[in-house]
């Protein structure tokens, strides 16, 4: 595949109960880029939302889930999870300020 741009690696933030009550800690969770690395989630969180500095950066591998259709089976694509901690001084992340 051809090089990620920063651009490319968040493709959404993740919005649940367990996330939600993370961001108290300055830990905001995103869906990325299934060949992003540690390194390529950093530098697009702080390219992309200026006035944050990245700590640490956690990521998951989620498998697809089996699916049925009828007699036929099937699989949902593979996710990637990155779990982003931001430091103390950091601005926060604005798209989840009014939630």
């Amino acid at each position: 595949m051809a090089s990620i741009q920063y651009y490319d690696v968040i493709l959404k933030p993740i919005i649940t109960e367990k996330s939600m009550n993370a961001m108290s800690e300055k830990k905001y969770t995103f869906l990325v880029h299934p060949e992003a690395n540690k390194s390529m989630i950093k530098e697009a969180v702080e390219k992309m939302f200026s006035g944050t500095k990245v700590a640490s950066v956690n990521t998951m591998n989620l498998e697809g889930k089996t699916k049925r259709r009828g007699m036929t089976y099937g699989k949902t694509a593979k996710t990637k999870k990155a779990i982003v901690k931001l430091t103390e001084d950091s601005a926060e992340i604005e798209i989840f300020e009014g939630l």
